[in-house]
């Protein structure tokens, strides 16, 4: 028996949100495995970050939603991972980003996370959507008030620490 299951793609003016490939290991395991993974609680080993991008697909899966990967319209190269995480062990559902080095500082996290808010708030109805950020991860605060969100409490977790609860603005106030 086959089971179908549909997970959209969202195209932007420059990007693509797909579901992730075996083309783009390679860089997701370049990130992960790297300090610039920091501020997601890493590095992490080679083998961790090829289960963290089985579980992006299968998220999809269990949830209905999740995150993708942003690639480059035209060329198709990732760039990194945005969108709605939410692991059992996370208070609610949250928009995340991870970029990698090709990404970087080219306004692709804000045009990814700005389309996520969007599917979160129109396509799955929602009227309220949070980013969780560690407390010294200083890009991902710039982001998060560049997105007018803001931070409301703060949540610790058993494995990453506190990580503070940032609001996205209403689909209204967007």
């Amino acid at each position: 028996m086959t089971v179908a299951f549909h997970i959209p793609e969202i195209e932007t003016d420059r990007l693509r949100l797909r579901l992730p490939k075996a083309s783009d290991l390679a860089a997701h395991i370049a990130f992960r495995t790297s300090e610039r993974s920091k501020g997601v609680g890493g590095p992490f080993d080679a083998q961790s970050s090829f289960q963290s991008l089985e579980a992006i697909i299968g998220q999809w899966h269990l949830r209905g939603y999740g995150r993708w990967m942003v690639a480059n319209k035209v060329t198709d190269e990732p760039y990194g991972v945005v969108g709605i995480y939410h692991p059992m062990d996370w208070p609610e559902a949250e928009i995340g980003w991870s970029l990698y080095e090709a990404g970087e500082g080219k306004g692709i996290a804000h045009e990814a996370a700005t389309a996520t808010r969007e599917f979160a708030y129109t396509a799955l109805g929602w009227s309220r959507i949070v980013s969780l950020i560690m407390p010294d991860n200083v890009r991902s605060i710039r982001l998060a008030k560049r997105m007018n969100c803001r931070k409301t409490e703060a949540f610790t977790h058993p494995e990453f620490g506190a990580l503070d609860i940032w609001v996205h603005a209403t689909r209204e106030a967007a």
